[in-house]
């Protein structure tokens, strides 16, 4: 079935008729950690059908946001990736993220919560940590964000060499999202706990990389 179009010569219009359904934005939110397996995605959309999600991937490789692959053995898998195009929806979500920030004062006993749904809105507040790889640990799990302009932005998980390690709650990272509460003073206030990873050491910092504590 074709999908529906507003039909509108009008640039948002033409967007929303790519972006605009349900859950698709969502999926460009876990691809941006790069690619990932359907049942990955299954597993970090909580709530949406097989159905659904196959219907919107195939919508996705339509319009050109994202394509499938199959990986070589040992381990043969299809994946899917965005597209050079799908990637520049990052500043779309970021906005969104931004905008949306304030409704998350409070909590729903429905909400469910993966740790890397914090990276896009986090990682312009690790810019001041300088260029490198940052591990984020929080009780709901760990992910990492690459202050460096590589690529991708984050990934779900810890980070094979870590420049820096971030640990806190959270409502701290709620509030450093939010801008009530600057990071520096979350780390000075024990809030947050920022360790510069020795070179040396394992899956420690690279050499020509440093972090920059914020103030």
């Amino acid at each position: 079935m074709p999908r529906r179009s507003y039909d509108q010569y009008c640039a948002a219009a033409r967007a929303l008729d790519a972006v605009g359904d349900r859950w698709t934005l969502l999926i460009v939110r876990e691809l941006l950690a790069g690619p990932r397996r359907y049942t990955d995605l299954h597993a970090d959309l909580p709530g949406v059908s097989t159905d659904v999600l196959a219907s919107r991937l195939k919508d996705m490789e339509r319009e050109g946001l994202a394509t499938r692959r199959r990986l070589p053995p040992p381990a043969p898998a299809s994946v899917y990736e965005l597209t050079p195009r799908g990637a520049t929806l990052l500043p779309v979500l970021t906005a969104l993220a931004d905008w949306g920030t304030p409704a998350l004062a409070e909590r729903r006993p429905t909400d469910a919560l993966r740790a890397h749904w914090f990276a896009i809105p986090l990682a312009r507040h690790l810019a001041d940590l300088g260029a490198g790889v940052v591990e984020v640990r929080m009780d709901e799990g760990v992910f990492h964000v690459r202050t460096d302009g590589g690529e991708p932005l984050y990934g779900d998980g810890p980070a094979e060499r870590p420049d820096i390690r971030l640990t806190l709650d959270a409502d701290t990272c709620i509030a450093v999202v939010d801008g009530s509460l600057a990071l520096g003073h979350a780390v000075r206030d024990g809030r947050a706990k920022l360790e510069t990873l020795p070179r040396d050491a394992p899956h420690g910092t690279p050499a020509g990389v440093r972090a920059q504590r914020p103030e």
